[in-house]
């Protein structure tokens, strides 16, 4: 067995730290923003001399309910992975093991439509919010944001679901199982890594969209994080709240970090499991 050179186990840890550390700065340089006021703003030290939280406390105190846009966040992002891990781990067990015509190019169509700008279909989905009457409520983006999260999750979940052992489905057809009781008790405890990524995927892009809830809401007690973060605004146009901004930019990041860091190893295993045959 060949040990690897010097020289190549140098540049890998190179830049592996250029990596971490274009990724965590911003982070880093946003935090000792948020601890800013002031003419401390301009100050160039990663880390002011005498940081407070007056920034955060401001965010709750404003005119506008930063409180009220993380619920109304975190409801539709929970409500938006739930819709779309259910019909998407429906969906993902017909393609994945019925045998159908067509079933190629359905995948290639799911996967074309997510393909889509959302700025090309913004009329569209403007009318059908409000055929349903969903205009201006937070819970209707929950529409939009499954619909462009769908074609992902049942693409990913096909791809696990292709991989299951159908010994284990023809035992529970002998069992008398249906094909409910097969998808949620026999195939989705095998399925949590895929389950995992996907979800957490989905909760991610719908706690950081913003062009749908920028346009399908207009109520300040019914928008979500990023838009109440970008209406956030001086007493004139050259007063910018930098802290704030900043403020509310690491309350946001901060639980996705956290959902990250505890669901890390099923993210891999159901980012590269589906990939690999056994």
């Amino acid at each position: 067995m060949s040990r690897r050179p010097l020289w190549a186990g140098v540049g890998l840890y190179l830049a592996s730290a250029v990596v971490v550390i274009l990724s965590v700065y911003p982070l880093l340089y946003a935090f000792s923003t948020s601890l800013k006021s002031g003419t401390d703003l301009f100050n160039t030290a990663l880390w002011p001399a005498g940081g407070d939280l007056r920034n955060y406390l401001a965010l709750f105190e404003g005119v506008q309910p930063f409180g009220k846009s993380l619920v109304n966040s975190f409801m539709v992002s929970v409500l938006t992975v739930g819709c779309a891990l259910l019909m998407g781990l429906t969906a993902a067990y017909a393609l994945g093991r019925i045998r159908f015509k067509g079933k190629g190019l359905l995948l290639v169509t799911l996967l074309g439509v997510s393909m889509f700008p959302q700025v090309a279909v913004l009329s569209g989905m403007f009318e059908l919010i409000q055929w349903l009457g969903l205009y201006n409520k937070a819970l209707g983006l929950v529409v939009p944001y499954t619909l462009f999260t769908l074609p992902f999750t049942v693409w990913i979940l096909t791809t696990f679901m292709r991989e299951l052992p159908g010994e284990l489905e023809e035992a529970a057809i002998m069992d008398g199982c249906g094909p409910l009781r097969i998808i949620f008790q026999v195939f989705m405890p095998l399925l949590w890594p895929a389950l995992v990524s996907t979800g957490l995927l989905a909760f991610i892009g719908a706690w950081n969209e913003f062009l749908f809830a920028l346009t399908f809401v207009v109520n300040d007690t019914e928008r979500t994080v990023p838009v109440a973060i970008s209406l956030i605004a001086g007493a004139t146009a050259f007063e910018i709240p930098w802290g704030t901004i900043m403020a509310g930019s690491v309350i946001v990041t901060v639980p996705l970090l956290l959902l990250v860091f505890f669901f890390q190893k099923r993210i891999v295993s159901g980012l590269t499991a589906g990939a690999v045959k056994g």
